[in-house]
């Protein structure tokens, strides 16, 4: 049975699903639509066409749908949808798409968004995603599913952030990040492999070591960017991370991807 506390301020033409949970002064508009279960803590703000999914948890004062701070945005009817079983903590600011990014931001399952992290407009967040305090991803960022940011890091606009990749904390991270990546720094360089991360998913023994020599290979110095690609292709075809790793970055970017400290573009 939905529970909608007195001082809550629900429009009538949010559409709501069962077991919905709106507690004390919190604020859901009219385009509004939480799934079964969802469940906003109290002071909580919902608004736009915002599509919250199924078990999803929001924490005090999270803004959540509010028009994006970008200043080419002109109310066009653009959308936010978030995924199942979310937990959005303290403080989280999430927006809607716009024109010029596809018209939505889109946040997948089961992921954690620690107080204060930001997804801005436009947005494509995966599954099993991971924003530490103060996170911050600035416009059009895709982020892999299981990625990990850490806290206080800021993912500058159009960057993508692979699959398992994990970025340190404080990390200013200007380029694309390699699926199972690892990058660190005020302005991120590639720190090697997030061997744990793969450990802690049980990737084998076997994998893990094949995408370790293809990581060697991939940013060694020898030959060019290419070159290396194809060798590491024609060598580990049948290792499905090595190809992730290899597809991503022959992706044509506007930001380039992270290289090592002693890497070179090739």
């Amino acid at each position: 049975m939905t529970d909608i506390h007195p001082t809550a301020i629900v429009d009538s033409r949010a559409h709501l699903g069962e077991d919905v949970r709106i507690g004390p002064f919190c604020l859901v508009g009219a385009g509004v639509e939480l799934a079964d279960g969802v469940d906003l803590l109290s002071h909580v703000v919902v608004e736009g066409r915002t599509r919250i999914g199924n078990g999803t948890r929001v924490f005090p004062f999270a803004s959540i749908g509010h028009r994006p701070q970008d200043l080419k945005y002109r109310g066009e009817p653009s959308s936010l949808e978030i995924g199942a079983n979310n937990t959005i903590r303290e403080h989280v600011t999430m927006n809607p798409g716009t024109e010029g990014g596809g018209m939505v931001t889109r946040v997948g399952d089961n992921g954690l968004f620690m107080v204060g992290s930001h997804v801005a407009h436009d947005c494509q967040v995966g599954d099993n995603v991971i924003l530490a305090n103060n996170a911050t991803l600035a416009g059009h960022v895709a982020v892999g599913n299981f990625a990990i940011l850490g806290g206080l890091s800021a993912v500058h606009q159009f960057v993508r952030i692979g699959r398992h990749a994990m970025v340190g904390g404080m990390s200013g991270v200007e380029r694309d990040v390699i699926p199972y990546g690892s990058v660190m720094g005020d302005r991120a360089r590639l720190s090697g492999l997030n061997i744990i991360g793969l450990k802690r998913r049980n990737f084998d023994r076997e994998t893990i070591h094949d995408i370790r020599k293809a990581y060697r290979l991939i940013f060694a110095r020898e030959g060019t960017m290419p070159e290396r690609l194809a060798d590491v292709m024609e060598e580990f075809e049948s290792n499905e991370p090595v190809r992730e790793i290899v597809d991503f970055i022959r992706v044509e970017s506007s930001r380039g991807v992270c290289l090592p400290d002693d890497g070179h573009d090739g």
